[in-house]
């Protein structure tokens, strides 16, 4: 999402390189039930300082074993976008992806600080977890659990079964650990900063995905016919979910729209009309913590079939103006895997430029996983994606788009997620997906999902009155 309207420090973030490799057992935590001693906080401070060295580990535009990943700056200010991909996460077969967005003054770095810091957190909840049915007699699970010889996955305490309520627990821990961290970070102000969160863990043919706020996740898949399909795998959790909107009223908290912007409804404290937070659920944003605005995540996990091809991660600068579909048929006719990720934000932005002349392009960061786990030959990877002359990238990792001129891409339709008064007629069309063996929200809220609202720029409208001399909490 955008920035506010509040000017925001620039990150004193840098990237570090990837060439110092160092041992992955100094931050591996034991899946298995290894004895390892306890982790204490120094131990997680280490391993923050040098997270950017783990091997498999990238968050800067670049690829992957099985990944792409790319962001681009928009023209409002700093990039407030970041993005993971982490693979051999716990083991060999483990694959962690996350985007987030970032807003307010300081959501460049709560973006970046949650990259960092979820990822370590969900491996500590998930060694907890594991721990713990260790100790209750339990096997542990690595990649495929085996299937019973009945057939019946579905009974009470099967592999399966506790494969997923481990992943459950440990996200859900995961996720109440870093918004906790955020709100007693002494140097990180988050009463009116935040950050969405998509993330996702492949474990052999399992994904188990925990998203808050309105960046998404999409699979393309084939259908019977061979053909590529777009099948959505996260809501947009935005205040005009019915639950979501329920939920803030019963705190107080008001949801409404502004006449200008009739379709975006935004979260208001009662007492103030500030600051119209965009979203439902977001890291940070303690001013209405209080008020419904909640850190808790949506979880859902998918069983992966031969026909799922890749999925693609995405925070809402792309969605606002390309479809599901739109990203499926970009990403699946790109010349090469390693720049899929490039051109879906290169499309992204000339959606913008073409579909708003008069807005500023929001930033965009793109994740495209390959769940075969194939990607390009480096020689293809060096001569089509992030050259010198199209890619410049600051300290902080940030992408600045160049002026060089860019080949013609697919041609776009309009997205049902913003449109104008023209299109209005046309917004009740359900999305893509939520189908198979998907785990998700009561079928209410299927109708309710970001293709049905509307994404603005800026994620708030402005700050508090108070925000200068809140009260400590």
């Amino acid at each position: 999402m955008g920035s506010c309207v509040s000017t925001s420090n620039r990150s004193t973030c840098s990237a570090r390189s990837h060439e110092e490799a160092i041992s992955p057992s100094c931050f591996e935590i034991g899946f298995c039930g290894q004895k390892r001693t306890k982790r204490t906080f120094s131990d997680h401070v280490i391993a923050l300082q040098h997270l950017s060295s783990i091997p498999n580990r990238i968050f800067t535009n670049g690829k992957s074993r099985s990944s792409c990943i790319f962001t681009q700056q928009g023209r409002k200010g700093i990039n407030q976008d970041a993005m993971i991909v982490w693979e051999d996460f716990m083991s060999e077969d483990v694959t962690f992806c996350g985007v987030f967005d970032g807003h307010g003054p300081h959501g460049h770095l709560v973006a970046r600080k949650v990259r960092d810091a979820l990822p370590l957190k969900l491996l500590s909840s998930m060694h907890s977890c594991q721990s713990r049915q260790n100790g209750s007699g339990q096997t542990c699970f690595e990649g495929n659990p085996k299937k019973p010889d009945d057939g019946n996955s579905e009974k009470d305490g099967s592999p399966e079964d506790r494969l997923h309520s481990l992943w459950r627990e440990a996200f859900m821990k995961s996720y109440k650990a870093m918004d906790k961290e955020l709100r007693s970070h002494p140097n990180l102000d988050c009463f009116c900063s935040g950050s969405t969160a998509v993330t996702i863990v492949k474990q052999g043919s399992n994904l188990f995905m925990g998203y808050i706020g309105d960046s998404r996740a999409i699979m393309g898949s084939k259908d019977s016919n061979d053909s590529m399909v777009a099948i959505q795998l996260t809501v947009d959790l935005k205040p005009d979910l019915p639950r979501e909107a329920e939920r803030i009223k019963r705190c107080k908290g008001r949801v409404f729209a502004l006449q200008d912007e009739p379709e975006v409804s935004r979260v208001w404290l009662p007492f103030d009309d500030a600051p119209g937070l965009a979203m439902a659920r977001a890291f940070g944003d303690f001013c209405l913590k209080e008020y419904g605005v909640i850190s808790i995540p949506e979880f859902s996990y998918r069983l992966l079939t031969e026909r799922d091809q890749f999925i693609v991660l995405a925070s809402d600068g792309v969605w606002d103006v390309l479809s599901n579909e739109e990203v499926v048929e970009i990403v699946s006719s790109a010349p090469n895997r390693s720049s899929a990720a490039r051109i879906l934000v290169d499309s992204a932005a000339r959606a913008w430029k073409l579909k708003y002349p008069t807005s500023k392009v929001d930033d965009c960061a793109v994740v495209c996983f390959f769940l075969d786990g194939k990607m390009d030959t480096e020689s293809d990877y060096e001569e089509q994606c992030f050259s010198s002359a199209t890619l410049h990238s600051n300290h902080s990792g940030n992408a600045v788009e160049s002026d060089d001129g860019q080949k013609s891409e697919p041609s776009l339709r309009r997205n049902f997620t913003v449109r104008s008064s023209e299109d209005s007629d046309s917004c009740g069309r359900v999305p893509t997906g939520f189908e198979g063996n998907v785990e998700t929200v009561a079928g209410e809220d299927q109708n309710w999902s970001g293709l049905e609202g509307v994404t603005r720029v800026n994620s708030l409208i402005q700050l508090p009155r108070f925000s200068e001399d809140r009260p400590n909490s």
